[in-house]
C-alpha cells in the first residue's frame, strides 16, 4: 500500500505558506500553458504539462524558497502514489490485447449482438456496468474488459462510440460507489473517520437518483440514435469474426478466471494480471496462435484482417507498448501536481475555499468545487478524496454534521468527475481504454454530471443531511483535527 500524507495549511509554518495570491501564480501558468499548447497549437498534451512542471518549479524554488530536493520529492511522492496507476494502465492494454488474439472480446460482440437491440442497449448496457462493478468493486476493470466488448456492441448496431462510452462510465461508477470492496469507498471512509457501510448508506439515495435520471436519458437517447440497421449488417459483422477467430465457449475462459478472482476480493492489479496470462493461453490453445505471436500481440498489439473495415477498426489495439502515449501524459500530470502539493499550492486553495463556508449548503458547494480542483490540479482522484477530506473536517463538526456528510460528498463530486478530466488518471485510462477521447464522451457521461448535482440539491435542501448530537459533534471535531497518512490503492 502507497501512504499519502498531504501538506495541510496548519502543517506548513507562516514564513514558509505561499499566499493566496502566489498559489494562484503557478494554477494560471498552467492554464495558460495548455491553452495554448491545445487550442492554438494543437500539440498533444505532454509537452504543455511540460512547461507547467518547469513554471511550477522554477516559481516555487526562486519565489517560494523551496529547494530541488523539495521540490523532486514531491515529484517522487506523486509517482509512487500514482505508480498503481501506471502498472494498471500497461496492464489493461495488454489484457484487452491477449482477450482480442484469445478471440474472446470477438466472441462477446459476436453473441451481443444476437441479445441486444439498438433501443435498449445503452440502458442495458449502464445497468450491466453497475452490475459487474458493484461486484468487483472497480469502475477501472469493469471498463477495460465488459465495456470493451460492449464498445464493439453498441458499434455493431450503430450507436455512436461516445454514447456507449458514457453510459458504461455511468453504470461502472454508479456500481463503484456502492461497493464495499472499492478501493476509493474505502479510501474516502477512512479519511474521513467514517464507518465504512455508514459511508455507503449515506451515498444510496443520492446515487440511486442520480443513476436513475441518467438510465431514463439513456433511455431516451436509445429510441434517438437507434435508427434502422441494414438486415444483413449483424450478419456480416458475425461472419467476418467467425472467419477470424474460433467463436467457442472456451474463449470465455479468460473471463471467468478474472472476475473470479476479482470476486473472490484480489486486488486490481494481480488480477488483471492474471487475465492477461489467461488470454494470452486461451489464444494458444484454442486459437492456435504460437507462443511468441500470442506474447508479441500482448506487448504490441493487434491488427486482424476480418475481410470487414468496421470489424478490423473495433478490433485494433496497442497492446502494452501501445499505452505508453497516456502513460506519459499521466506521468507529467502526477508530477505537476506533486510540485503543487509540495509548494502547499493546494493547502493554500483548499484552506480559502474552506474559509467560504457559513451553512450546509456553502460547505456542501465548497466541498464539491474542492474535490473537483484536485482532480484538475493534481490529476489523481486520490488526492481528490484526500486533501479536501482531511481539511475540511473540522468543518463539518463546527456545524454538528455527521462525517459521512463529507464522505459522502467527496466521492460523490471527486470519484466520478475523474473520468471528466482529460489529463486525470481517470480521463486518461478510460479514454485509452475505450477509445473515445474524453471530450467526446464527456456530454454523454450523465452520471459524471448528476452526481454532484445531487449533492449540490442535497446541500441546498437538507435531504440526507445527517446531524449528530451534541457530544457526538464535539468527540468528531475532536477526532477530525488529527492528521495521519492514508494508503492509497487503485479504483
Amino acid at each position: 500500500m502507497v501512504e499519502f500524507e498531504p501538506r495541510l495549511f496548519d502543517d506548513i509554518d507562516p514564513s514558509e505558506r505561499p499566499s493566496l495570491g502566489a498559489a494562484l501564480v503557478p494554477i494560471a501558468g498552467m492554464i495558460v500553458f495548455l491553452s495554448v499548447g491545445l487550442i492554438a497549437f494543437d500539440l498533444d498534451p505532454q509537452f504543455p504539462l511540460f512547461w507547467g512542471i518547469a513554471f511550477t518549479g522554477l516559481f516555487a524554488r526562486y519565489h517560494l524558497g523551496l529547494s530541488w530536493t523539495e521540490l523532486y520529492d514531491g515529484i517522487a511522492s506523486s509517482l509512487l502514489m500514482g505508480m498503481r496507476v501506471i502498472l494498471i494502465m500497461f496492464t489493461v492494454y495488454a489484457l484487452i490485447a491477449s482477450w482480442i488474439q484469445a478471440g474472446t472480446i470477438p466472441s462477446l460482440m459476436y453473441f451481443g449482438l444476437e441479445l441486444f437491440t439498438p433501443t435498449v442497449f445503452l440502458p442495458v448496457a449502464a445497468i450491466l456496468s453497475a452490475i459487474i462493478s458493484f461486484a468487483v468493486g472497480s469502475s477501472w476493470t469493469t471498463a477495460g474488459t465488459l465495456g470493451v466488448a460492449l464498445i464493439g456492441i453498441g458499434s455493431g448496431l450503430g450507436i455512436p462510440e461516445p454514447m456507449t462510452a458514457g453510459a458504461i462510465l455511468s453504470g461502472a461508477y454508479t456500481g463503484d460507489k456502492q461497493s464495499p470492496l472499492s478501493d476509493t469507498t474505502n479510501l474516502a471512509a477512512a479519511v474521513t473517520d467514517t464507518d465504512l457501510y455508514e459511508h455507503i448508506n449515506a451515498m444510496r439515495a443520492g446515487t440511486l437518483v442520480a443513476f436513475t435520471i441518467a438510465v431514463l436519458l439513456y433511455a431516451g437517447l436509445g429510441l434517438r440514435a437507434a435508427g434502422t440497421i441494414p438486415a444483413d449488417r449483424v450478419a456480416s459483422i458475425q461472419a467476418a469474426i467467425e472467419s477470424t477467430y474460433v467463436v467457442s465457449p472456451l474463449v470465455f475462459l479468460p473471463v471467468v478466471v478474472t472476475f473470479g478472482l476479482a470476486l473472490r476480493g484480489v486486488p486490481a492489479l494481480p488480477t488483471l494480471g492474471t487475465g492477461v496470462f489467461a488470454g494470452v493461453g486461451t489464444a494458444m490453445f484454442v486459437q492456435g496462435t504460437g507462443f511468441g505471436a500470442a506474447w508479441s500481440a500482448a506487448q504490441s498489439g493487434t491488427a486482424p484482417e476480418t475481410g470487414m473495415e468496421l470489424v478490423n477498426g473495433l478490433l485494433e489495439s496497442g497492446g502494452l507498448t501501445g499505452g505508453a502515449w497516456i502513460v506519459t501524459i499521466a506521468i507529467a500530470a502526477l508530477a505537476l501536481g506533486g510540485l503543487l502539493e509540495r509548494a502547499g499550492v493546494l493547502a493554500v486553495l483548499s484552506h480559502h475555499l474552506g474559509r467560504l463556508c457559513h451553512s450546509v449548503a456553502s460547505l456542501t458547494g465548497v466541498t464539491a468545487v474542492s474535490a473537483v480542483s484536485m482532480n484538475i490540479l493534481a490529476a489523481e482522484q486520490y488526492v481528490s478524496i484526500v486533501v479536501p477530506g482531511m481539511t475540511l473536517g473540522n468543518l463539518y463538526s463546527e456545524q454538528g454534521l455527521k462525517s459521512q456528510n463529507l464522505s459522502r460528498a467527496i466521492e460523490a463530486s471527486g470519484t466520478t468527475t475523474s473520468a471528466l478530466i482529460p489529463w486525470s488518471s481517470g480521463g486518461l485510462f478510460m479514454a485509452g481504454t475505450l477509445g473515445v477521447p474524453t471530450l467526446e464522451y464527456a456530454p454523454y457521461y450523465f452520471f459524471g454530471f448528476l452526481s454532484p448535482l445531487v449533492l449540490l440539491f442535497m446541500g441546498v435542501t437538507g435531504w440526507q443531511i445527517v446531524y449528530a448530537d451534541r457530544t457526538d459533534a464535539g468527540g468528531r471535531a475532536a477526532e477530525s483535527g488529527s492528521t495521519g497518512s492514508v494508503a492509497a490503492g487503485e479504483d
